[in-house]
């Protein structure tokens, strides 16, 4: 199912759909309840290697697939055989499957798994213990965990919440605070927080600084700042651009800001998988714009494999502000689950 993501949700001002606000809240205390009861009830697994938990708070658009690459990357130029593990939402392969670019589509392993496999072994599966077992099989020694914080299913080394830095026009990453769907929460965010090991703050690449307030909110955490920065320059000439993405505007912002000259954006739903219909509209809006279309990596590897060659994969990359610093904090957290083995 993908998710339209209502923009009020990120308002801090209750004054923005009040109403229907309060005909959702009873949802969700109910969403927040049994997050809860699950989380309490579990017994973690020790897959047997460590595990960096890469997660969020919020209902998507916070950027954790980005983070996770950074992550691998960092890990993997240390020598460290790290591979990852995600639950493949949108995929039809309950797994564990090795994810192979080359062969698997969106439509078998989930359009993340797809993205973390063209930088290191990466694995879909439902069931996260046998994925991690699967992944431990062969030869990891550290497994990033996409989208994990609410799944206690794997005793974790590292518990890392991705928040979105955005804060411009009014918005907050947890508008007022309420749970799903009254609002963008997984949980609350003081339960969330409870349970992580540190906060990587992600910020567009052309912001100056990342508000003070936001950082403030998660000490005493370590916190850890991350830009999100285009791998590469946005293609030449007109453009229309599209995402599927939980918070399509901030790709549109992120396009402009990074040069392109986009004449129009068509926003779709999270997740989105593009129909025959979908992608009718997209080329009649560009043959009319005399335009290009440019989408995210993300939505690139939902297209079918004709339209890959039509539509250009705007790539962008998290990269740690400390870098150092944030390295040697896994580390020393992989040597202690090491030395505790």
């Amino acid at each position: 199912m993908s998710l339209s993501t209502p923009r009020w949700w990120y308002r801090r001002d209750r004054s923005h759909a009040p109403v229907t606000r309060f005909l959702l809240k009873p949802l969700s205390w109910v969403w927040a309840g049994v997050t809860a009861r699950r989380i309490a009830r579990a017994v973690p697994v020790d897959p047997g290697a460590a595990v960096i938990s890469v997660g969020n708070l919020t209902v998507g658009g916070s950027g954790k697939t980005p983070v996770s690459r950074e992550i691998l990357r960092l890990l993997r130029a240390q020598g460290i055989e790290a591979q990852a593990l995600s639950r493949g939402y949108g995929g039809r392969l309950a797994g564990p499957t090795r994810v192979d670019p080359a062969t698997h589509t969106a439509a078998d392993v989930g359009d993340e798994p797809l993205m973390l496999a063209r930088d290191a072994p990466a694995w879909a599966a439902r069931d996260r213990v046998s994925g991690a077992q699967a992944a431990v099989a062969g030869r990891a020694q550290a497994l990033v965990l996409d989208d994990g914080h609410q799944n206690p299913a794997l005793n974790k080394t590292v518990s890392l919440i991705v928040v979105d830095g955005e804060t411009r026009d009014g918005e907050w990453p947890f508008g007022d605070g309420s749970v799903f769907p009254s609002g963008p929460m997984r949980e609350p965010l003081k339960a969330g927080l409870a349970r992580a090991d540190a906060v990587v703050i992600l910020a567009p690449g052309d912001a100056d600084t990342i508000d003070g307030e936001l950082v403030a909110l998660f000490r005493p955490l370590p916190v850890f700042a991350a830009r999100l920065v285009p791998a590469e320059p946005p293609p030449g000439g007109p453009q229309v651009g599209f995402a599927g993405v939980a918070k399509p505007w901030k790709v549109e912002r992120s396009l402009i800001a990074a040069g392109c000259d986009l004449v129009d954006f068509v926003p779709f739903p999270d997740h989105a998988a593009f129909g025959p219909k979908d992608l009718a509209f997209l080329a009649e809006r560009a043959a009319v714009m005399g335009a290009g279309l440019v989408t995210t990596e993300k939505d690139w590897v939902r297209l079918p494999p004709e339209w890959r060659e039509r539509v250009h994969a705007w790539p962008v990359a998290a990269r740690f502000e400390d870098q150092a610093g944030f390295t040697a904090f896994l580390a020393e957290r992989i040597a202690a689950y090491s030395s505790s083995r």
